[in-house]
């Protein structure tokens, strides 16, 4: 066997038709200038050896990379695919919901409801993950191949090549003040789910009872009609919250205006929640009387209720300051 013509063709067989020939010429050229007049099979193999894989060779010949994300893109491609994943996989998970909500049966026990959201919420999530992952990727691929310029260093947020300057327009973050995109994931798909719960209390909050075909609300907690009145002001906190979050995503950071903000949310929150719970009538007669064994067991639900709400909304504003005011240690 040839070793020489061999190495050419694993050479020239990823390359263009067309330009095969001339390349073919070059190499068979170039190697047999390498080569003693009378060459062993030994002199072959240390040239070729000099002449390195026919792969990566190959590479060198090509217009067009042989990686599907090159290291010119591939920063860019990365902070985009975190920062567009959690966005698709929060709208993919209240697209859910809005389903199973718009299609409710009464006769459909809430429970069984509740675990297919949660089951096909996850399968969404993952169908549009993977959806959302293929097609950013063809196109940032497709992008970097119709690039001509040839230059392999990456590109900065605005596809432009870096320079000194570009710092200037970068905030230092401490790690400490840093906000995570799974914060903010979290925060938009808890925003989801309490708004789910809140008007539609009383499908899916109360007492459930088994039965044949499995667990069924027996007594709802909310009275839904007095829950409804206050919907102007809890759909205000909704976009109030869904704001602050883009507000957390755009900052980047905690700082004292975004801790400010923050907590006149809890605050807000905390007060429109316990104005709510005090309201008479909140808690349903089928409820209440479920657990009429246990005296003021109403009143005594309603105060732990706020009482938790209150603590939580403390320590996530006084988290909040806190980290405002962190600095990173030298």
């Amino acid at each position: 066997m040839n070793l020489i013509d061999v190495y050419i063709q694993e050479v020239t067989r990823r390359l263009p038709e067309k330009n095969r020939e001339d390349i073919a010429l070059e190499l068979r050229s170039t190697i047999e200038e390498m080569l003693p007049d009378h060459y062993s099979e030994e002199d072959v193999k240390s040239a070729l050896q000099k002449m390195g894989d026919p792969v990566v060779l190959a590479s060198g010949y090509r217009d067009q990379p042989m990686h599907l994300i090159g290291p010119r893109y591939f920063d860019i491609y990365v902070s985009l695919l975190k920062m567009i994943l959690p966005i698709a996989a929060v709208v993919a998970f209240i697209s859910v919901i809005a389903e199973y909500i718009s299609g409710f049966n009464d006769e459909e026990a809430i429970i069984n409801v509740v675990l297919d959201i949660i089951g096909f919420g996850i399968w969404r999530i993952i169908e549009v993950g993977i959806q959302t992952f293929f097609w950013f990727t063809i196109v940032l691929a497709v992008i970097e191949r119709v690039d001509k310029d040839k230059d392999s260093l990456p590109l900065s947020a605005a596809f432009k090549k870096w320079t000194p300057d570009d710092l200037k327009n970068i905030s230092y973050i401490p790690k400490q003040k840093a906000i995570s995109k799974y914060e903010m994931f979290f925060c938009l798909m808890w925003t989801a789910i309490w708004a789910t719960l809140y008007f539609y209390a009383n499908q899916l909050i109360g007492i459930y009872e088994g039965g044949k075909d499995g667990l069924t609300l027996a007594a709802p907690a909310f009275n839904q009609e007095i829950l409804l009145q206050y919907w102007p002001i809890v759909a205000a906190i909704i976009v109030f919250e869904i704001a602050l979050t883009l507000y957390k995503f755009i900052n980047g950071q905690w700082t004292k205006r975004l801790a400010i903000i923050n907590a006149i949310h809890e605050l807000i929150v905390t007060v429109t929640l316990t104005i709510i719970l005090l309201t008479p009538n909140i808690l349903t007669p089928e409820f209440v009387a479920y657990k009429a064994s246990f005296i003021y067991f109403d009143t005594w639900l309603i105060a732990v209720i706020i009482i938790i709400f209150i603590i939580f909304a403390v320590i996530n504003a006084v988290n909040g300051f806190r980290k405002a005011r962190t600095t990173e240690k030298e």
